[in-house]
Order: C-alpha cells, then structure tokens, then sequence
C-alpha cells in the first residue's frame, strides 16, 4: 500500500513540474519565430515568384526570382522575436481594432514596437520597428510582411566620421 501511495504521489509531482516548465516556456507575447518558421515552410511548398527592388549605395536592381531558402529570406523578421526571458514584461500590449502593437521604450532592446494585423484570426500584416543608439552608431530598420503580397526590409546605418548608409529590399510575390 505504501508503495502505492509513494507512486501516486511521484506521478502527480512529475506531472505539476511538467505543467510549470510548459508555462515557462510559454511566450509572453506574439511569437514572431513560430510565425516566420511557418511562413518560411508554407511559401517553401508553394515555392512563388519573387519580383525583387534592391536599393543600396545609391543603386537600384529588380530582378524576377526564385527564393531558394525562405527560411534564409526571412531571418530578419524572425531574428526580432521579443520572447526573451530578459525582456519579459518590458513590452506594453496595446489593442486598437484588428492592429495588437507590442511596444518598449527600453533603450537597452533594439525592437522598438511590433504591429501584429488581423482579419478575425487570419495574420494579414506584420510591420518590425527597431532602433539602436549609442556614442558611435546608430541604426534604424523597419521591416513589413504582408503575406502573399510582399516583404520590404529598410535599414539607415550611421556610424560616426562616416557617411551614413541605406538600403531597401521589397519582394513582391506574383
């Protein structure tokens, strides 16, 4: 009978550290590496083409073509997850209509503010603002995902005694 009890008792203890370590691992706010992963695995299969706008050092370049790696193609957007353990409850979570904004003023987090748009349950658009300052450089990029439409990607550089430099890409999807 002991021994019973001593089971039933490892079980349920087993079975609360479980249920802990999955709210742990919980994110607190939009998941944008989840999203990115599954957008980057659903345009793999679908494989369309890309109508590519190119802008850097003063020069412009479009160009039809296939994205061979999606997943490659979209880190930017993934790589600005704010699910850090660090930056939990850093963010405010606003809701005005169908647009959820995810917002810091934290200058120590380089994600400003994500905008995360919806048609009932259905993501329509994704717009990224980061920013990062200090003494010597100085860096702003905002980036847009509308699915099935287009990607754009922007970024100003300035780093001090040297000029400052742009670019922008935009991918449109046939």
């Amino acid at each position: 009978m002991k021994q019973l009890i001593l089971g039933v008792f490892v079980l349920f203890l087993f079975s609360c550290a479980q249920q802990e370590s999955k709210k742990a691992n919980a994110p607190s706010y939009f998941d944008l590496t989840r999203y990115f992963a599954s957008e980057a695995n659903r345009l793999q299969k679908i494989n369309p083409t890309i109508i590519k706008d190119i802008i850097a050092v003063g020069k412009a370049e479009q160009r039809s073509t296939k994205i061979s790696d999606w997943k490659t193609e979209l880190v930017s957007f993934s790589n600005s997850d704010i699910n850090k353990a660090a930056w939990a409850g850093e963010f405010t979570v606003t809701q005005n209509g169908s647009v959820t904004s995810y917002s810091t003023e934290n200058p120590k987090i380089p994600v400003k503010k994500i905008e995360v748009i919806k048609a009932g349950e259905k993501i329509t658009g994704v717009k990224i603002f980061k920013a990062t300052e200090n003494y010597l450089y100085n860096s702003t990029d905002t980036l847009l995902y509308y699915p099935d439409s287009l990607y754009f990607v922007q970024n100003h550089q300035k780093v001090k005694l040297l000029s400052a430099k742009n670019y922008k890409v935009m991918g449109k999807l046939k």
